[in-house]
């Protein structure tokens, strides 16, 4: 038997910021909010432990220091690239320079609190 991820918490500054951003990026609701101020979304219908994983986003007033080892890629489900850009970007999310040449299929983003994701070209089929 195997492992699947279940849900992926982020700490952050803002979790009502973050979690209102990444509902819209990803189509997910709020599921639970903790008296800590934790906020966990997810897909709308599956609750936790669903076939996708939820997000927790957790409050920290630790800074950030330097970049973070890991981010999220993401693609379209339903329209193509360049008008999913078009739709991050109105949410909030903004352009990142990592170093890439501009050769790149994908497209390096940050969201509000500058934690950055990548939208790949390929559209997924919607789960």
């Amino acid at each position: 038997m195997a492992c699947r991820i279940s849900e992926l918490v982020i700490e952050c500054a803002d979790p009502e910021r973050l979690a209102a951003f990444w509902s819209e990026v990803l189509g997910y609701v709020e599921l639970v909010r903790e008296d800590d101020g934790s906020i966990e979304i997810g897909p709308p219908d599956a609750g936790t432990g669903g076939a996708r994983p939820t997000l927790v986003l957790s409050p920290s007033s630790e800074p950030r220091t330097g970049a973070r080892r890991m981010h999220f890629d993401v693609n379209a489900t339903d329209r193509d690239q360049d008008a999913e850009l078009e739709r991050l970007l109105a949410l909030g999310a903004r352009p990142a320079d990592v170093g890439q040449t501009g050769e790149e299929s994908w497209h390096v983003l940050e969201d509000p609190e500058g934690n950055a994701f990548c939208l790949l070209r390929a559209r997924l089929q919607a789960l």
